[in-house]
């Protein structure tokens, strides 16, 4: 099975605090997973978890504490990071704060065009660039020599797609890229991945903590919790049937389209994310409803359950399921 991108037991580290109260959170935990061509692949969670610390580091922005990545075959190294321009893009969450206001959004494609030199003459350079814009439903015409606030938050990120696209990247990093636009516009930013996906052969890393955006674009998930992957497996597998208790309350967590029925599941973590960051046992202990002794002093083993993995004590033979 082809594997575009490999993550290998990545770990990142933070310290905080003086040099008497200073803490040592783990980010990221040695999280594994891989990318195949042509797929989509979501990292999802609630904010803290873990996901975009796990994007900075695959895009090299910041350095691993421990684990490997290798994108197309190629190691990532300290010193050597140029294949994040062989074939990643990134696509981040606020399009308007992609562009500078006071400059034409053309600009920052002819730039490109020209630093790479994807082009050698300003017609072809108009060609291409129409090109990608033609493949995120807009037209070089629509945004010749308009400012970004002339656009809409979906145009504007459509654009950035775009962008990225124009030096035909094999991967695109998107990190809640449909988290600021409006709602009646997401459906359009991820059928347009989808769209991405099957007919330019894009594989892309969606990051998000929205599961209906991410049970509609996706086709595997992983879902992390304070640096932990803690199931993983077909976007069927783990969002119809999910095993991991945490999974169980990110579902029930979504709001259902009935006024007669009121969203009690309160996700609210501030106050404890440092807790649960620094728990010894598993991550979700403090607040499972199937917690174990076991679970509060040792961490569970990733263990597959039907092809989905799990990280949880009470799929574990020794006990009772």
């Amino acid at each position: 099975m082809d594997k575009l991108l490999e993550v290998n037991e990545l770990t990142k580290r933070y310290s905080q605090g003086n040099v008497l109260t200073r803490v040592t959170l783990t980010a990221a935990d040695h999280v594994s997973f891989y990318i195949k061509p042509a797929e989509i692949f979501t990292l999802a969670g609630e904010s803290g978890c873990g996901k975009t610390t796990t994007a900075k580091v695959v895009l090299g922005f910041e350095e691993a504490t421990s684990g490997t990545i290798i994108h197309n075959g190629k190691l990532q190294t300290r010193k050597e990071k140029v294949w994040i321009t062989e074939g990643v893009q990134a696509i981040f969450q606020d399009p308007f704060s992609t562009f500078n206001p006071l400059r034409t959004v053309d600009r920052y494609f002819f730039e490109t065009v020209q630093n790479l030199i994807l082009a050698v003459s300003k017609q072809q350079a108009i060609e291409l660039i129409d090109r990608k814009l033609q493949a995120v439903g807009l037209s070089y015409e629509e945004f010749a020599g308009k400012y970004p606030s002339e656009f809409s938050g979906g145009q504007l990120q459509r654009i950035s797609i775009a962008r990225a696209l124009l030096t035909n990247p094999t991967l695109l990093i998107a990190d809640e890229p449909v988290s600021m636009v409006d709602a009646s516009l997401r459906m359009s930013i991820v059928n347009l991945f989808k769209k991405l996906r099957d007919e330019l052969g894009v594989s892309i890393l969606y990051i998000t903590h929205d599961l209906a955006t991410a049970y509609y674009v996706s086709d595997r998930i992983a879902i992390m919790f304070r640096g932990n992957i803690v199931e993983m497996g077909t976007v069927e597998q783990v969002l119809m049937n999910p095993r991991h208790p945490y999974s169980k309350l990110l579902r029930e967590s979504i709001p259902q389209a009935d006024p007669k029925k009121r969203w009690t599941t309160e996700i609210t973590l501030s106050e404890l994310e440092q807790e649960e960051y620094l728990r010894r046992g598993c991550k979700f202990a403090g607040r499972c409803p199937d917690v174990m002794e076991i679970c509060k002093g040792v961490a569970p083993a990733d263990i597959y359950v039907d092809d989905v993995l799990v990280k949880c004590h009470k799929y574990s033979s020794t006990q009772e399921i």
